[in-house]
C-alpha cells in the first residue's frame, strides 16, 4: 500500500494531561487525557505531527526528550529505537512523544513545527506541501495536530482574561467537530495553535470525509479540543 493520509488526530499540547506533571489536577482532566490517547490510537504506524513553535523546524523520529523543563524528568521518544541522549524539544514534540509511548509504542513520529507568526496564506501553502509529501510516501501516514485554542477564557487563564474569546473558542470547537476547514482559515491570532490549525486546513483541502469530536473543555482557562478526522 502506498502513501495515503489515513487519519488525522487532534489533541491539545497540554502538560496537565500528563499525570506525572498534573499532580492533584490529574483527575480533573482524565476525560481529556483518555480522549487524546484514543485519538492517537486511531493513527497508523507512521505519524507526522503538526505543531506551532518559535520557528519552522523538522524533528526526526530518532529523537528523545524529557519533560524536565516542566518540572518532572519524564523521558519521551519519537520512535522505539530513538537513542538515549535527549534533545531539547518543543512542547508539541514532547506531548506527541508521550502520546506515542502510550497509544502506539511501535509508531515512528516525525514532528513538523511551524512558526507561530506565519500568516494564513503561508500556513495553507505549508499544509498543501506536507500533504504532497504524505501522498508520495510509501506507507500509510497519520497526522497528529497538537494545538491549543484560546488561553484567555477565565480570569486566572495564562493569557489573561478576554471575555470575547469565549465565543471564539466555541466557534473553533464547533468547526473542529464539524470538519469546517474554511472556518479554520479565519482564526484570530488569539488562538494559541492558530498556525497549526491553518496548516491542517491546507493539508485537508476540502472538508474531511468525517469528523468526530471526542472531548472539548477549558480547564484552567485554555481551550482544548480532541477529535479525529477521516480525510
Amino acid at each position: 500500500m502506498g502513501g495515503v493520509l489515513a487519519a488525522i488526530a487532534l489533541t491539545p499540547s497540554a502538560p496537565v494531561l500528563v499525570p506525572q506533571l498534573a499532580g492533584s489536577a490529574a483527575g480533573e482532566v482524565a476525560e481529556l487525557r483518555e480522549a487524546a490517547l484514543a485519538a492517537a490510537g486511531a493513527l497508523p504506524q507512521r505519524w507526522v505531527v503538526v505543531g506551532a513553535g518559535a520557528a519552522d523546524e523538522v524533528i526526526g523520529p530518532h529523537t528523545r526528550g524529557t519533560f524536565a523543563g516542566y518540572g518532572v524528568d519524564l523521558p519521551v521518544a519519537l520512535s522505539p529505537d530513538a537513542p538515549e541522549v535527549p534533545a531539547a524539544l518543543p512542547l508539541c514534540a514532547l506531548f506527541a512523544g508521550w502520546l506515542r509511548g502510550l497509544a502506539n509504542p511501535a509508531a515512528s513520529t516525525q514532528v513538523r513545527v511551524y512558526a507561530a507568526d506565519h500568516g494564513v496564506d503561508v500556513a495553507l501553502v505549508r499544509g498543501r506541501a506536507l500533504r504532497a509529501e504524505i501522498d508520495d510516501a510509501d506507507v500509510p501516514v497519520g497526522v497528529l495536530v497538537v494545538a491549543d485554542g484560546a488561553n484567555t477564557l477565565t480570569p486566572p487563564a495564562p493569557g489573561g482574561y478576554d471575555p470575547d474569546s469565549v465565543a471564539v473558542q466555541a466557534a473553533l470547537d464547533d468547526a473542529l467537530a464539524a470538519g469546517d476547514v474554511a472556518a479554520l482559515t479565519r482564526l484570530p491570532n488569539g488562538i494559541v495553535g492558530r498556525v497549526a490549525y491553518q496548516v491542517l486546513a491546507g493539508l485537508t483541502g476540502l472538508r474531511p470525509r468525517s469528523a468526530k469530536e471526542l472531548a472539548r473543555g477549558a480547564p484552567y482557562g485554555v481551550g482544548y479540543f480532541v477529535g479525529v478526522w477521516t480525510p
